[in-house]
């Protein structure tokens, strides 16, 4: 049964979801690395949302939330507020169903991602870059468009559409001992708890995050949410903060939260560049950042690590910007 006062989504809504955006997704590949398993001494195996539609996971919830509505909803719209990979994933599910999409980005977002919302239809309205900003701004918004706000990461349709992904991990392998994912809403996150929890509990679950974006690693040490309003971090998807639904599966479900800083973040992006040959963006470079950073606690056991990611401004490089 759903907690009726937070409305959690149940494994039911994540199945429901699955078969609702399977026309809108890519059922994206499970890759491997002989090199950074020798490395890490773990074997490594790496879900690769940088291939989803729209280049990352948001696509999942997003499409979730938009095929969802009934007519009469849908014919007003939706509207969010998203540092990138979300505003654009909804503009591309709002553009698959016809319907208007109004997003409030931060006017430092990427331009990549600004410029791909815009190609998908939707309409920008920048902030400063930081969650008081943009909470105001997007209260104006709405307030002006009437759309059915779909929040990036704290919104159950959301939840459940990303718990998609690790539904397709676990069919994709040979079991695993432990997934990680990126931490900063936590929507990846707390999809990723929705499902394992069921279908497989035994997997653990560990969020990665930035030492300079780390408030859900200092909540979940506190045992409540600490949410700062405008981190600085080479890892720009993952600077907001926790919320009501999200802190509930973090809380519940994740076994621990490790953190790497921008030196590490930035060295493990460019290995996966270099050894797999793949675009992906620092964000979800994390993740192995904390695996070289922690070999001992990762060495012999199978990993599955989500790369949420793709989307990155090829002409501003984290390497070449003197980070």
């Amino acid at each position: 049964m759903k907690d009726i006062a937070l409305n959690i989504p149940t494994y039911d809504d994540m199945l429901a979801a699955h078969a609702r955006i399977a026309p809108h997704i890519h059922r994206t590949p499970v890759l491997t690395s002989s090199f950074l398993n020798e490395l890490t001494g773990a074997q490594l195996f790496f879900k690769c949302e940088n291939f989803q539609k729209a280049g990352a996971f948001k696509v999942r919830g997003a499409s979730n939330a938009v095929f969802g509505l009934t007519d009469a909803e849908a014919a007003r719209g939706v509207c969010t507020h998203s540092s990138g990979n979300h505003a654009l994933s909804l503009s591309y599910a709002a553009g698959r169903r016809g319907i208007p999409c109004n997003v409030v980005m931060p006017r430092t977002a990427p331009q990549a991602k600004k410029d791909a919302v815009r190609g998908y239809g939707g309409i920008i309205t920048e902030c400063e870059p930081s969650t008081s900003s943009r909470e105001t701004v997007f209260a104006e918004v709405q307030a002006a468009t009437g759309g059915d706000f779909v929040h990036p990461y704290n919104d159950p349709r959301v939840i459940a559409g990303q718990g998609t992904c690790s539904r397709e991990f676990m069919e994709q392998t040979d079991g695993l001992d432990m997934v990680l994912a990126p931490i900063g809403g936590g929507g990846m996150i707390s999809g990723t708890c929705l499902t394992l929890s069921t279908l497989a509990p035994e997997v653990e679950v560990i969020a990665a995050e930035p030492e300079q974006a780390d408030d859900a690693y200092r909540s979940f040490k506190a045992g409540h949410i600490i949410a700062d309003d405008a981190p600085e971090t080479v890892a720009d998807g993952l600077k907001v903060p926790l919320k009501d639904l999200t802190w509930h599966f973090v809380s519940t479900h994740v076994s621990d939260i490790l953190t790497a800083s921008e030196e590490e973040i930035i060295e493990a992006m460019k290995l996966i560049w270099k050894r797999m040959k793949i675009v992906m963006e620092p964000s979800s470079a994390v993740p192995l950042a904390t695996i070289l950073k922690n070999r001992d606690r990762f060495a012999g056991k199978r990993v599955g690590l989500i790369i949420t990611g793709g989307n990155v401004d090829l002409d501003r490089l984290p390497w070449t910007q003197g980070a």
